[in-house]
């Protein structure tokens, strides 16, 4: 619910609202079905008042960095993911080679220019 908050109220901002209240919140999840819990909304706004919301983001990143990015284990998942991928992508390049006979040029090429283009 907190990180619906959140996105409510950057997504506020990035629309030109330099500091979403309470109701542009709640009247934004709203719109999209969400239901907001006031308590942890009135906290989150508590939170952020008098921050520099871009102070705050680059202090995250680098804290997530901290994390690593390396890890073990899920490798067998990871391939057959893979090669799922591989198979949509396959099909997606059959359906665009497919060739779909005359009279499909856009440009009138098979009726000899002599079209309106």
């Amino acid at each position: 619910s907190m990180m619906k908050h959140l996105a409510a109220y950057l997504l506020l901002q990035l629309g030109g609202n330099a500091s979403p209240t309470k109701d542009d919140i709640t009247q934004a999840l709203s719109a999209v079905g969400v239901e907001v819990d006031g308590a942890d909304l009135d906290r989150m706004l508590a939170d952020l008042e008098g921050q520099d919301l871009e102070a705050l983001l680059e202090s995250g990143n680098a804290l997530l960095a901290t994390f690593g990015g390396g890890g073990g284990g899920g490798g067998a998942a990871a391939a057959g993911g893979e090669a799922a991928v591989e198979e949509k992508v396959e099909e997606k390049e059959e359906e665009e080679e497919m060739d779909l006979g005359g009279g499909m040029d856009m440009f009138g090429a098979e009726e000899g220019g002599g079209g309106d283009y």
